[in-house]
């Protein structure tokens, strides 16, 4: 993303603006940290707040747009990066956000994951992971571990999840972290760091479902004796994407951070220029002169 605005006449954006209505999570659901650590960002950020937009698709988590006071989508099952690819690309003035969960980006919408990603559209992309389906009432998802009991799986789960951060370094994407929703400060700077980063930048944050799989990640909760151990970069290379991988293979609760972070030209910019070129063999028209006489050949 773009570096924010520096003009001082701009109208300061604050939580209040940003807010739209009172979250509906169940009490206690790690989204509302999420919510609240994106707040925070877009305080310290100061996008004009009509140049941010908001997808998300279906889940608990992708209901993100209604609390948001900003352009916002909200659209079918697993298809919010496609159409936030679409926002993207033909709109570079605005700051596309994407918000889904577990079922969203990684099952019904885990191929337009792979594509946004390979494609290095120019979008920031948070994914809440609480390894469950909390929305249907507890059914087995993309990431819940082996011998979880749901209702898809009464006796214990027997597929192996997925690891997230090794199909996204295998897909292409130029940003990957994973965060923790009970960890702000963390959150806070990682989304930072994301929504900063020219191109597609994805982070997994893990956030609890108090309802359908309490305690999933007390592990990584050191107020419940577990351990949130942070990548030290001043030992791991993030444009390294084999050590990416080694950290991506450790056993849970793993690592959390920036596991991987390059610059490559987005699709963004490479349309852009491919428009510009053609446009230079046309006298300079626009793009909509361009298509209107496109449009009248056609009569």
């Amino acid at each position: 993303m773009s570096a924010p605005p520096t003009a001082a006449t701009e109208e300061k954006l604050t939580k209040k603006a940003l807010t739209a209505d009172h979250p509906t999570w169940c009490p206690g659901c790690g989204d509302f940290a999420v919510l609240a650590a994106f707040y925070k960002v877009l305080e310290k950020l100061q996008y004009p707040h009509e140049k941010i937009v908001c997808v998300a698709g279906i889940g608990c988590s992708s209901r993100f747009p209604y609390f948001m006071n900003t352009h916002g989508i909200h659209f079918i099952h697993g298809r919010a990066l496609p159409l936030a690819t679409g926002v993207s690309l033909s709109r570079p003035d605005v700051h596309v956000f994407v918000f889904g969960g577990d079922g969203d980006g990684f099952s019904i919408g885990g191929n337009h994951l792979n594509h946004a990603a390979r494609k290095n559209i120019k979008m920031t992309y948070v994914i809440m992971d609480n390894y469950v389906y909390g929305l249907t009432k507890k059914q087995t998802s993309p990431t819940s571990p082996v011998g979880f009991k749901s209702k898809t799986d009464p006796a214990g789960s027997i597929d192996r999840p997925i690891n997230p951060m090794k199909q996204l370094l295998a897909s292409g994407a130029t940003f990957i972290a994973r965060t923790h929703a009970a960890q702000v400060k963390h959150m806070v700077d990682t989304f930072e760091r994301a929504i900063l980063h020219d191109g597609f930048s994805v982070v997994e944050c893990l956030s609890e479902c108090v309802m359908f799989y309490e305690g999933s990640f007390d592990d990584s909760t050191p107020r419940k004796g577990g351990v949130f151990e942070t990548i030290d970069e001043s030992q791991h290379n993030v444009q390294d994407d084999i050590a990416a991988y080694q950290l991506a293979d450790l056993p849970s609760p793993g690592k959390f951070g920036v596991f991987y972070q390059v610059q490559r030209p987005t699709k963004n910019a490479l349309e852009q220029q491919w428009i510009e070129k053609t446009q230079a063999t046309q006298n300079g028209q626009s793009g909509r002169d361009l298509l209107r006489r496109r449009l009248e050949g056609m009569r």
